[in-house]
């Protein structure tokens, strides 16, 4: 359907731009489908009285007629190649989206190969206990200051892209983004959480990179990518509601090739 519309947007642009006005001295003119300039006289063939007819040439403007007819061939070629950009822009989206699983997770492309990203085993850390976080089950009850762990100073997934796109199927309409990690004494810090006294309100505090995101189907498939290339470290996918504790990890690292 979209390629019809678009075929007669186009022949529509084409049959408008086929029709010419031939203007007059006078400030008149005649709308015509072709002119022919002969000697002394302009042969025409009328849009209106569907006939070739003539005119004499002292009588027509002919410099602002082919000036004006330069114009409109110019802006219906800009028209057309817009609107061809429009629809491989189309095609190529289509085409992206067709490579990504279906499955809720986070994946990447490297070497014309999707690659999914494994969901971490997060964990809560305060002064008491360290809880599993299970995914998409908030955590029991928490006090105090605590933290949102992962075990080990380093993901397993090494990435060489500092502007690394990633793209992220949704488990349930939350906020995602990436978190940049904090290793320390064997294992990387998500994330700081703070219970307020009495009110019990979580205060969730992650280090957030500053993304773009582009929407790539109505069910919760995103496309997201660092504003500024991501310096090396520890990273992270996350999917969360604030304030429920229920953060999904999926875990990376930026490391620029030929290091180790």
């Amino acid at each position: 359907m979209r390629r019809a519309i678009i075929a007669l947007f186009v022949l529509s642009l084409t049959a408008f731009a086929a029709n010419i006005k031939l203007y007059l001295k006078d400030g008149g003119f005649h709308l015509v489908r072709e002119y022919r300039v002969e000697t002394d006289r302009v042969s025409y063939y009328s849009v209106e009285r569907s006939q070739w007819e003539e005119i004499p040439l002292d009588l027509v403007d002919l410099k602002r007629t082919e000036s004006e007819t330069a114009a409109r061939q110019s802006q219906l070629s800009e028209e057309i190649k817009v609107v061809a950009e429009e629809e491989k822009a189309v095609h190529e989206a289509k085409a992206e989206v067709a490579k990504i699983p279906q499955d809720p997770g986070v994946y990447y492309i490297e070497d014309n190969a999707v690659k999914p990203i494994k969901v971490a085993e997060s964990k809560v850390h305060n002064d008491k206990r360290r809880t599993v976080l299970q995914v998409l089950s908030p955590i029991p009850a928490v006090t105090g200051k605590s933290t949102l762990e992962l075990d080990g100073l380093h993901a397993q997934t090494i990435l060489n892209n500092p502007e690394q796109e990633f793209y992220i199927q949704l488990s349930a309409e939350e906020r995602f983004g990436i978190v940049k990690l904090t290793p320390q004494h064997g294992i990387r810090i998500v994330e700081k959480i703070t219970v307020v006294p009495v009110t019990k309100e979580i205060i969730e505090e992650p280090i957030e990179v500053q993304v773009f995101q582009k929407q790539m189907t109505q069910d919760g498939l995103y496309k997201i990518w660092p504003m500024k290339p991501m310096e090396p470290g520890e990273y992270a996918v996350v999917q969360f509601t604030p304030g429920k504790t229920n953060m999904q990890v999926w875990d990376f690292a930026i490391q620029p090739a030929g290091k180790s």
